[in-house]
């Protein structure tokens, strides 16, 4: 196939650089250059529109794309459970979303079946089952259910919510195991959580030294432990142990901010699954207790995520989002935008996430060599975020080259 020319649209590279009018030149799945190419091919007409790298989420959970109670406790087929997951991975790509990094509920199978392209959905980093201490937050069994029997619950080859450890010994197996099942990273919960059935949210889960065996094993395969955190001694235990990320992050102070700079541990803060927990919690199959467990936390995360940009800690930028209403993943760069500016929301969801998933050479901004992985807008998300939030905006959306979506 031959060069491919998108000429006319404002173009905002996902460097945080403003705005400019300059043609796109995409060959071979790449970005080939930028500015006027004198190659004949294909001439794509974006006047009018707002052209942007393809949007990260570096937080999601395909797996969990079913009401919650009911996927967990065996209501709801095998088959049905995947076509909610795939469902979930083309409205991702639909909402202009071409890389997630998926932090527990799918098994390796998911990933090979979206590469392959027989489904639609974006490209997809994937640690596989969470990593969990016993009766800790990620296990959902019933009350009466023996830890043994949880792993019963996992699909393989389709999902796998989590893997429960009683101490550092297991944790090695487990975290093995879910290398075994084709992890690209790890993620552990070292605290009480806010969907969460046997803890509370000041809960701390894992020792420093518990937690130091999953970075150890990840060390060993080239790549990172991220940590499920709220409470800000949870966070820290994490960080001293040599973790790479903080999801959520919801009450972190200044000193340990700090800490985190200083050893370049980033943060994914989480704030569209906050407002759908206070909105809609039987929509995504969870009891009314859990809207009680998520008051406050919008504010705690906010300052939080203010507390991190005062001490400069990498942000990247996670939507969370759970059950079956997940298309409209780009609330989340509405909800930053609100906090921060558009500009520092998209940066966050491109360039910062790329980073973030070790992909900032691939991935994240418009620029000769990269994928051409790329959204084109209708109208301008900067001056308007809330165009982010709804996928009718995301008129065109190509994937490695390839267009995946186009309504225009």
């Amino acid at each position: 196939m031959g060069p491919l020319q998108v000429v006319g649209a404002a173009v905002v590279d996902g460097s945080g650089r403003d705005p400019s009018d300059v043609d796109v030149t995409v060959e071979d799945g790449r970005i080939a250059q930028l500015g006027a190419s004198g190659a004949r091919g294909e001439r794509l007409d974006a006047g009018g529109l707002t052209m942007t790298p393809g949007l990260i989420d570096a937080h999601v959970h395909l797996g969990l794309s079913s009401l919650i109670q009911p996927q967990f406790s065996f209501q709801i087929s095998a088959a049905e459970i995947a076509a909610d997951i795939f469902a979930t991975a083309g409205a991702t790509l639909d909402a202009g979303f071409t890389t997630v990094r998926d932090t527990g509920g799918i098994d390796g199978g998911v990933v090979t079946t979206i590469a392959k392209g027989k489904v639609r959905g974006p490209r997809v980093l994937s640690c596989g089952p969470v990593q969990c201490q016993t009766g800790g937050h990620g296990y959902y069994g019933a009350e009466w259910e023996p830890t043994e029997l949880w792993s019963n619950h996992h699909v393989p080859g389709l999902c796998a919510l989590s893997m429960m450890s009683g101490n550092a010994d297991e944790l090695r197996g487990n975290v093995r195991e879910a290398f075994r099942r084709g992890a690209s990273f790890l993620k552990l919960c070292v605290t009480g959580g806010v969907v969460g059935a046997h803890d509370r949210l000041t809960d701390t889960q894992f020792t420093v030294e518990e937690i130091a065996v999953a970075v150890q094993e990840a060390a060993a395969r080239g790549t990172y432990v991220t940590v499920h955190a709220h409470n800000n001694e949870g966070i820290r235990n994490a960080v001293e142990a040599g973790v790479r990320c903080v999801e959520h992050g919801t009450d972190l102070d200044e000193s340990t901010a700090t800490l985190m700079a200083a050893r370049d541990v980033a943060l994914v803060p989480t704030f569209a699954v906050v407002e759908r927990l206070l909105h809609d919690t039987a929509g995504m199959g969870l009891a009314e207790s859990t809207h009680d467990r998520v008051i406050g936390v919008r504010e705690r995360m906010t300052e939080a995520l203010a507390v991190a940009k005062e001490a400069e800690v990498r942000i990247g930028l996670g939507s969370d989002l759970i059950g079956p209403v997940q298309d409209r993943r780009g609330e989340e760069l509405k909800l930053r935008a609100a906090l921060e500016t558009p500009m520092e929301a998209l940066v966050a969801a491109t360039k910062t996430n790329a980073e973030i998933l070790g992909l900032s050479g691939e991935v994240g901004v418009i620029a000769p060599g990269m994928r051409a992985d790329l959204v084109l807008w209708n109208g301008n998300p900067l001056e308007d975020p809330e165009l982010f939030a709804d996928p009718a905006n995301a008129v065109l959306v190509m994937q490695a080259g390839r267009v995946v979506k186009d309504i225009r």
